[in-house]
Parts: structure tokens; C-alpha cells; sequence
């Protein structure tokens, strides 16, 4: 705006935004510096909202701002975690309540919805582009009242990454010119992703896990899986009618359990999934992949916490990546040398501690009881996380546990009006 010798304000407005705050800024463009008589925008006169983030731009300051009838919206549709998060990893996302509200406020003819943060990374390998991305749409669409030249040349003053930031935003432009010429190249780059939407169909759970934990360790790993939930099946149906909540929960349990990430299960991940053919498509020119990992026999401590300080490796961690994924059979023998450590030995406890339980559980099930055996079987699902976080997860899941199993085998009346 400066460029074209216009009037313009900006207001920046952080609300503590490393502890996951709200950040908004306010941008006034004029014909001259007369015309704009406040640096906020007042309630109601705002004519473009860019929402980079979702929850940000369905907050009631950030709709209340837009003029009604005048105002366009252009709003990246990926959810981006809040922070309650970080207090309650299971805080549902209300992803349509959000955008169904944003749309209701701005106008459905108004309001422009972008997966722009999927977009953008495939096409240019770094989620930053996303906003370059959402600017040039926005400035296809006509709502940005600056020439394409002043800001092609606002981006090279900037002087950061200045051909990357061009590209983004004439990517953005094409979304908003040609949108099925634009998700056509991102599906070529990100090719066929083996991705199945998951679902509440029992057999296809139970089917679909199945087929990941033989690839994870072998068949008979997986037939002992199936075997265990077929036998919750079984008890369900007999005392609990047609509900299978008991058996989904247990075999998600389980399989979150039995498939624990170890040495092996990340060398598997990096080296038969695909990976190197999705970077391959995404990234151009000489580019060099490194890692930052802390492995528990060679990573040292911090002198301060005593959590495992991560380490950076060059490429050729993926040759030894492929090497380890081969002696996956290994997992959990006396020949498995990451098998020997505190987490690898508490992860395989978790596993016949949770068999256990699901015996109790099939043993003790009554009608009664039945509320407590559900809310027992979906508790190993709490435990997230890696290294001191885990640890700390554990400790929360097994203190829960103990408190659970005994409701289970002696429920109080306090406890069933709990429930």
C-alpha cells in the first residue's frame, strides 16, 4: 500500500499466541492517509476477513468486525489444534459447527472455503506457504484493493524466501481462477496414499487392524489379536444383547497396545509405506531430508530433566532404517537389543496387563457392571505420547485402572449413579 502511495494502518494483536492464543491484525487501506480516522477496525465495517485459522475466524470478535451484505470471507478449512489441547487431548474439534458458523455470519456466496494448509504443503513442501496461498486467492477473488505489482514487490523487499512466497501466491490465484486444474496437480503429488477413512463397521475395524499388525510383526500376531476380540464378541452378545460398544472399544485398545512404536515400527514406517516416493513427488531440485531422533541407547540425557535430548542424522539413516526394518521378527526376543530398555519392557507389560483385563472383564461382565467394563476397555486409549510423556500417561492409565477394576467387581451405588 505504501508502494502505491495509499494510507494504510496496521494493528497487530497477539493474544498470547505461544500458549495458544487468538492472533488477529487489523488492516486499514485507504486512498490517503485522511481517510482512515482509526487504527482498529470498529465493529461492522470490516470488507474482507482471512482467516488462517478457523477458530480464530469463527470467534464472535472476529465476525462481529464484518459489514454484513459487503464483506467477503476466505477461510482455510483445516483445523489447526487449540489450546485446549494441551489441557485435554480428547477435546472434540467442532470443525462443521465452526465453518457452518462462519457461513451463517458472512453469507454462504460470500464465504470462501479452502483445505488451504493441504493444499498448500503438498504443492510447496512447507505449511507456511498456506498464507501466501490464501492472500494470492484472495486477491484473484478482487478482494484486495492492490495492483499485483506493488505486492510481487512487497514480497522482495522482504527479502525472505521471495520466489517461494511468489509461487504460493500464484498457486492461490490458480485455486481461485481454476480450482480442478489445482487439486488435480495435488493429487498427482500425493499419489496414492493407502489412507482409509475409518468407520464404525466392527468387521472392517477388526479386518483393517488385522492387516496392519501382520505387516507390523507377523500372522500369528495378528490371529492372536482377532482371537481376543472374537472372545469379547462372544461374552458381549451373551450379556449384553446387540450392543458391541465393549468389543469396539478392545479392539481399539488392543491394537493401540499391541502396536506400539518401536525402533522397528519407525524404520517399517520410513522405509514400506511410501514415504521417500511422497517426498520425492512434493520437493524439487537437490534437497536433503535429516532427522531428529532420540534413541534410547544412544541418546544422552538432560543433566537438568533427565528426558533423552534428540539428535540430528543425516540421510543415511534411511539405509539404516531399511537395514532394521528386516529384523522386525526380533521384536520382543531375547535377541532384540531396543527390546532391553525401561519403555520397550513397560510398553510389552502394558500389552499382558491389558489381557488381563479384558479376562476379568469377560469373566465378571454382568448388565450391571457392563457401563464400568466399557469405560475400561477405552482407557488404554489415554496413553499418548513418547519418552516422559508416556511415562506420566502410564502412571495416570494403571492409577485409573486399579479404581475401575474395583468398581467393576464391587460396584457401590455411588458408583452406579455415576455411571
Amino acid at each position: 500500500a505504501h508502494l502505491e502511495n495509499k494510507g494504510v494502518t496496521i494493528l497487530d494483536q497477539a493474544g498470547l499466541a505461544q500458549k495458544g492464543g487468538a492472533v488477529t491484525s487489523h488492516i486499514h487501506i485507504a486512498p490517503t492517509p485522511d481517510h482512515i480516522n482509526a487504527v482498529r477496525i470498529p465493529a461492522g465495517r470490516a470488507d474482507l476477513l482471512i482467516g488462517c485459522d478457523m477458530v480464530v475466524a469463527g470467534s464472535y470478535d472476529s465476525l462481529a468486525k464484518l459489514d454484513v451484505g459487503v464483506a467477503n470471507a476466505v477461510v482455510n478449512a483445516h483445523p489447526a489444534p487449540t489450546m485446549d489441547f494441551t489441557l485435554n487431548p480428547d477435546t472434540p474439534f467442532p470443525v462443521k459447527d465452526t465453518l457452518d458458523h462462519i457461513r451463517e455470519a458472512v453469507g454462504k456466496d460470500a464465504c470462501h472455503m479452502i483445505e488451504a494448509s493441504e493444499i498448500a504443503t503438498t504443492l510447496m513442501g512447507d505449511a507456511i506457504a498456506t498464507n501466501l496461498f490464501m492472500l494470492g486467492f484472495a486477491f484473484q477473488k478482487g478482494f484486495i484493493p492492490l495492483t499485483f505489482e506493488a505486492l510481487m514487490r512487497a514480497i522482495e523487499l522482504n527479502g525472505v524466501a521471495v520466489e517461494s512466497n511468489k509461487k504460493a501466491f500464484a498457486w492461490g490465484r490458480a485455486m481461485a481462477h481454476d480450482p480442478e486444474t489445482v487439486l488435480t496437480e495435488v493429487s498427482r503429488l500425493s499419489g496414492p496414499s493407502g489412507f482409509v477413512a475409518p468407520t464404525d463397521d466392527l468387521e472392517e475395524m477388526i479386518s483393517r487392524r488385522m492387516t496392519f499388525l501382520e505387516d507390523y510383526q507377523d500372522h500369528k500376531y495378528a490371529v492372536h489379536y482377532q482371537n481376543i476380540v472374537r472372545e469379547t464378541q462372544k461374552e458381549e452378545k451373551k450379556k449384553a444383547g446387540q450392543s458391541e460398544q465393549l468389543t469396539i472399544a478392545i479392539a481399539k485398545s488392543l491394537f493401540k497396545l499391541m502396536a506400539y512404536k518401536d525402533e522397528y515400527e519407525v524404520a517399517r514406517l520410513y522405509t514400506q509405506t511410501g514415504f521417500m516416493e511422497k517426498v520425492d513427488r512434493m520437493m524439487e531440485g537437490d534437497y536433503k531430508i535429516k532427522f531428529n531422533l532420540a534413541p534410547p541407547l544412544l541418546a544422552k540425557r538432560d543433566s537438568d530433566t533427565g528426558e533423552l535430548q534428540k539428535k540430528e542424522y543425516g540421510p543415511w539413516m534411511m539405509k539404516a532404517f531399511g537395514t532394521l526394518a528386516k529384523f522386525k521378527g526380533l521384536r520382543g526376543t531375547a535377541l532384540d537389543v531396543f527390546g532391553y530398555s525401561a519403555e520397550r519392557k513397560d510398553e510389552r507389560l502394558l500389552i499382558s496387563e491389558f489381557e488381563k483385563t479384558i479376562e476379568d472383564i469377560i469373566s465378571g461382565l454382568t448388565a450391571e457392571n457392563y457401563p464400568v467394563a466399557v469405560e475400561l476397555a477405552e482407557l488404554p486409549m489415554k496413553i499418548r505420547g513418547y519418552g516422559h510423556v508416556k511415562e506420566k500417561a502410564i502412571k495416570s492409565y494403571r492409577s485409573e485402572r486399579d479404581l475401575l477394576l474395583s468398581n467393576f467387581h464391587s460396584p457401590t451405588p455411588h458408583a452406579k449413579a455415576a455411571e
